[in-house]
């Protein structure tokens, strides 16, 4: 039998990994014993990864209604989303600095597998495509900032499952395969446009500002009743 620790763990990340993959929608509730059940451990193994995941933004719970799989508000995404921009341009001048040979390895190999997964399934390609950003950071050597990251990455996750009108796995895996090249080239500010133009992309898909409807279509209900 695994011991706690190790049992916590595993629950953690599959449940991180079905919300993620978007299986488990924002606003799901996540019954302890529902969720122990299905896993095989106590409510006690569960109660600790709810926790893990609350601490992560990815959770939110409730005196007496239990855990449910939060819901950000637009305010609080774009928010996260201005926080991330900060770290990942930090991300890329740690690593135009210098890299070990085989940080590019692990990165190629990881694009190798977005690749691979390109247009064949949106919920899989949604989950590798943060977790370049979150092997960057960790390429870095910087505990504190791969954490940081790591946490605003899965959030945004979380945020374009809420918000996202689709998810483009072409333009991720053809951007990611650039940043690497300018990393490797050096090429600091060509690596940070790069990003930015990324992660812009990825917020306009989220649709976070609300866009007025014009006088047209405002008055064209009013139209219909005039003409009646």
């Amino acid at each position: 039998m695994a011991d706690k620790n190790t049992l916590t763990d595993a629950v953690h990340d599959l449940l991180r990994k079905a919300i993620i993959e978007q299986a488990l929608k924002p606003g799901m509730r996540l019954p302890e014993d529902t969720v122990g059940e299905q896993f095989g451990v106590s409510r006690t193994i569960v109660r600790h990864a709810l926790v893990r995941l609350e601490n992560e933004g990815l959770v939110v719970t409730y005196k007496n209604r239990g855990a449910f799989v939060a819901e950000p508000s637009k305010v609080e995404a774009q928010h996260i989303f201005e926080v991330r921009r900060c770290l990942e341009t930090e991300v890329i001048r740690v690593l135009c600095q210098g890299i070990h040979k085989d940080g590019f390895d692990r990165l190629e190999a990881h694009v190798r597998h977005e690749d691979a997964v390109r247009g064949k399934n949106d919920p899989v390609s949604i989950r590798l495509a943060g977790e370049f950003h979150i092997l960057l950071a960790e390429l870095t050597g910087n505990h504190v900032l791969a954490r940081y990251v790591s946490e605003v990455v899965l959030r945004c996750s979380l945020i374009m499952s809420l918000y996202a009108r689709n998810h483009s796995s072409e333009c991720a895996v053809d951007e990611h395969s650039q940043i690497i090249g300018a990393i490797r080239a050096g090429d600091q500010a060509r690596a940070a446009e790069i990003m930015e133009h990324h992660l812009g992309a990825v917020a306009g898909r989220a649709e976070l500002t609300a866009q007025p409807d014009s006088i047209q279509s405002i008055l064209s209900h009013y139209g219909k009743e005039l003409a009646n």
